[in-house]
């Protein structure tokens, strides 16, 4: 055999631009993407194992019906002990995955084998728009780059060049709190098909410590239920996505949320599909069709870019020297705290909570509880069914961790409890003071920080105006919380 392809779990696209008549298909379940690699071994949820297990059965399937020669080499294996010896050519889609494509790299250099790695219908920038508004960039930032796409795709632009509606953004329209007694539409779920359930068996056998419960799985894992999938959300939640995109409710935990990066991140679904469907319907409210697209062309493209120009950097960054390890009480739901409690309840049922709860409740507290940003990316990897190397390095150490200092960003995202009751139903209780005394000492401690940005400072100089009795009284609530974890 002199050529092949070699996909990995998370390239399941339906126009694979590494596949071409005649050349043998091998389907990879990588150690990277199964936790058992031995250089970075970490315990997935079993719904990402699940997930990808079932998809890529799902996938094989598909490849043979359309009469490709389809090879699978389980976790248990590696491809570099798999693929056959004599091959001089290796097609493999870019992988957009700094290990999987070094370890690539280096296994064809060392076989001599030609390397081939094609672009991605995972995204939608070319390489030069990324380079343009991201690489040559002393500090990006996401409106600009947001902006730029609208312009350069042509999406909810007028003919003289304006934003549809008269301005980029609809966020300040994007923050309501859910009403009382409102009820969302049926959060979404797909029945069980035998890819799933035979998954599932598999998961259990083979990674029986892992987070969560294999048989409570509910995403789709083929294509067909994907595209339903995505058809429900636009029909059914799309309408309402905008006016409460950052509400947080005990009890509904999808809300309006599309829930389609599970699928979106492994190719059962494109970005393309997805813009093309939202902006094809009809009725929808401009603040709901613009916030979406924002999540999409905006800030998902921003995320990789960032990723694929200074994620190596970035992830080695530790602004704050926060060195704490992250205790099991954040995997046990055992904290105290009602709202990290929920959600990572939350996780273990559904391996998925919103992005306000991952930034403002998640990522905020674990950064006043200055846990190491390292911990915190490895925790976001286990516990979620969407994460990724190249979504999870920004959003970990820029965004929620501010360990890079604020390469891309003004200023660190933390909230007191305040925050958290006016976007939920949480109620106030004990756990408020903890959260308070936390968000304060953590001010206390880098006001020069807070002073220098004119967005910030007003917290410096509360904290300023405190009597030293009741800066006291944080200290010590903070500082007895801390010493519990």
């Amino acid at each position: 055999m002199d050529s092949a392809t070699l996909i990995f779990p998370h390239q399941l696209f339906e126009t694979n631009p590494a596949v071409s008549s005649g050349r043998s298909i091998y389907l990879a379940e990588d150690p990277l993407f199964f936790g058992n690699d031995s250089h970075y071994p970490v315990k997935f949820h079993k719904h990402k194992l699940v997930l990808h297990r079932a998809s890529m059965q799902a996938y094989t399937d598909e490849l043979r019906a359309a009469g490709h020669a389809v090879n699978n080499i389980p976790h248990t294996n590696t491809y570099q002990s798999a693929l056959p010896s004599g091959l001089k050519e290796l097609h493999v889609t870019d992988p957009h995955d700094f290990i999987l494509e070094k370890r690539l790299r280096a296994f064809a250099g060392e076989r001599g084998i030609a390397l081939h790695i094609h672009p991605t219908p995972a995204f939608l920038s070319p390489p030069e728009f990324l380079e343009e508004h991201i690489g040559k960039k002393k500090k990006p930032f996401m409106a600009s780059f947001y902006q730029a796409q609208r312009k350069r795709m042509g999406i909810l632009i007028e003919k003289d060049g304006s934003p549809t509606g008269g301005q980029w953004s609809f966020d300040e329209d994007n923050r309501k709190k859910l009403p009382k007694n409102y009820e969302p539409p049926a959060a979404p779920e797909t029945k069980f098909n035998h890819y799933t359930e035979t998954a599932c068996n598999h998961i259990d056998e083979f990674f029986p410590e892992n987070p969560g419960f294999s048989h409570d799985f509910r995403y789709p894992v083929t294509r067909a239920d994907a595209r339903e999938w995505l058809k429900v959300f636009i029909d059914e939640r799309f309408e309402d996505f905008g006016a409460y995109e950052d509400a947080i409710s005990t009890a509904h935990p999808f809300i309006n949320h599309s829930v389609l990066t599970p699928m979106l991140n492994i190719g059962l679904l494109t970005p393309q599909e997805i813009i093309g469907a939202a902006l094809a319907k009809k009725g929808i409210p401009l603040n709901s069709l613009e916030g979406f697209v924002r999540q999409i062309i905006g800030w998902r493209e921003f995320m990789h870019g960032i990723y694929r120009h200074r994620g190596t950097e970035i992830r080695n960054m530790n602004f704050f020297n926060h060195t704490r390890p992250i205790p099991q009480s954040f995997y046990n739901a055992t904290t105290g705290i009602p709202p990290i409690d929920r959600i990572i309840r939350q996780l273990d049922d559904e391996a998925y909570c919103h992005h306000i709860e991952r930034l403002m409740i998640l990522g905020n507290f674990m950064l006043l509880c200055r846990f190491d940003p390292d911990a915190v990316y490895k925790w976001f990897m286990e516990l979620f069914i969407d994460a990724y190397d190249w979504v999870m390095v920004p959003n970990v150490y820029g965004m929620s961790q501010f360990a890079d200092g604020g390469t891309f960003t003004t200023k660190p995202y933390i909230s007191g409890s305040n925050y958290v009751l006016k976007m939920s139903d949480e109620k106030k209780g004990d756990w408020t003071d903890t959260w308070d005394a936390l968000f304060w000492t953590f001010v206390a401690d880098h006001q020069d920080l807070f002073l220098k940005n004119p967005r910030s400072s007003m917290m410096a100089r509360t904290w300023q105006k405190f009597s030293k009795e009741k800066q006291e009284c944080y200290r010590e609530t903070a500082d007895g919380f801390l010493d519990t974890l």
